[in-house]
């Protein structure tokens, strides 16, 4: 007997597209940090559609409000201004620190605005040969040209090669290499505080001292990419703070509408000063229910739920430290906050994800050796110890597995 899951994936080998491996579940429902399949199995979530459903699955405040503004508008365009989109430009202003918002659809979309607008600046100042932009190894920040041509790592990159010229990559560990790559052909250097899909690795201190410097020696813009790393996901507003960098410029996502497509490039009022009318658009970016999605996660984030990400966090750290002690299978743990890395053996990384998935937990591999945990932001501690519980055993499993040597 054909199975609802069989019958799905046999729709979708036939009308779409074969670009993502899948695996072989279908989830119908689900319930804070709890998903439930089309044969009634549960499993608890750690990725959260890769940082997306920051708020859980389900959660009765982002249904109401998305039900109540579909009720009313949807979508009017951006030909007119409407004060939902002022309400959340106004509170991620306050957040970041950078008082002007374009709002668009996507992280890639985010990100792509940032390169867009650091051209922009300097060919409003008269500057036509600043168009050069430093990045570095390890890096992801998206999957169109632009944001393509600044993403590191060759099997993202040479089936669509060639991409924008004048992109220069900088090892995060190498502070002499981005003093040197920072010139005065410079129009911005973009990092991301946390490398997300680069394995989780936050930029070093000594790093980011030298881009900081190198860009006020020299003037360049500087974006942060925090659409994986911010809003809340480190237990802080964003992460490029608490390494000491400024940026002029910052691409927001994921976590911003709970789950609805929804995201932001933020800039200073000197880089929104040289944007003029029809520079840049959208259809879709800031409309209605994208706002009010935002506004309801942005009300959750202040009324608590960042120092709930902190402690929750702190939680995580004490039992992921546990799991290198006991595991010769794991050898580093890295991020902050409900952003973590776990470095293990290869063989390990690959059985950890279909482990986990036997086990009902849902987790991710990146960077060839590191499983990555991207839990909802208002996970419980039942589920966070849950899900280490969950966590120990399925990469015993995968351990297990291995031949012996």
């Amino acid at each position: 007997m054909t199975t609802r899951a069989e019958a799905v994936k046999a729709v979708e080998a036939a009308h779409v597209l074969q670009n993502y491996k899948r695996h072989p579940v279908v989830f119908v429902r689900g319930s804070g940090s709890r998903l439930v399949d089309t044969e009634g199995r549960e499993y608890l979530d750690l990725l959260s559609g890769i940082g997306v459903a920051s708020l859980g699955h389900a959660h009765r405040g982002l249904a109401d409000a998305l039900a109540a503004q579909a009720g009313e508008l949807l979508h009017v365009s951006n030909l007119f201004f409407h004060p939902l989109q002022g309400e959340v430009a106004a509170r991620l202003a306050r957040l970041s620190g950078l008082p002007r918002a374009f709002f668009c659809n996507s992280g890639t979309e985010a990100v792509e605005a940032c390169l867009k607008f650091a051209r922009r600046y300097w060919r409003s100042q008269g500057v036509d040969d600043r168009h050069d932009i430093v990045a570095f190894e390890g890096a992801f920040h998206g999957r169109t040209f632009g944001s393509l041509s600044v993403t590191a790592g060759e099997p993202y990159r040479t089936p669509f090669a060639p991409l924008l010229p004048g992109v220069r990559f900088v090892s995060p560990a190498d502070p002499d290499g981005v003093r040197d790559a920072v010139t005065g052909r410079t129009a911005a250097v973009i990092v991301e505080p946390i490398q997300g899909e680069g394995g989780v690795r936050p930029i070093p201190q000594a790093t980011t001292a030298a881009i900081a410097e190198a860009c006020a020696a020299t003037g360049t813009l500087l974006i942060a990419d925090e659409v994986q790393c911010g809003l809340g996901r480190t237990g802080r507003p964003f992460y490029s703070a608490a390494l000491g960098l400024t940026p002029d410029l910052m691409s927001v996502g994921k976590s911003l509408g709970g789950g609805f497509p929804v995201a932001a490039a933020l800039m200073s009022e000197a880089v929104a000063a040289a944007v003029s009318y029809g520079d840049h658009g959208t259809t879709y970016g800031g409309n209605l229910l994208a706002c009010r999605a935002a506004l309801v996660f942005l009300d959750a984030l202040g009324n608590g739920l960042i120092e709930r990400v902190a402690a929750a966090g702190r939680r995580f750290r004490q039992g992921l430290d546990a799991l290198v002690a006991d595991s010769g299978a794991v050898h580093e743990v890295r991020g902050d906050g409900l952003m973590w890395g776990i470095e293990v053996d290869r063989t390990v990384a690959d059985r950890a994800v279909d482990c986990a998935l036997a086990r009902g937990l849902l987790i991710n591999r990146t960077a060839g050796t590191v499983v990555r945990l991207l839990p909802p932001l208002d996970i419980s501690d039942d589920d966070i110890d849950d899900g280490l519980r969950r966590l120990r055993l399925a990469l015993d499993d995968a351990g297990a597995a291995l031949p012996a040597a």
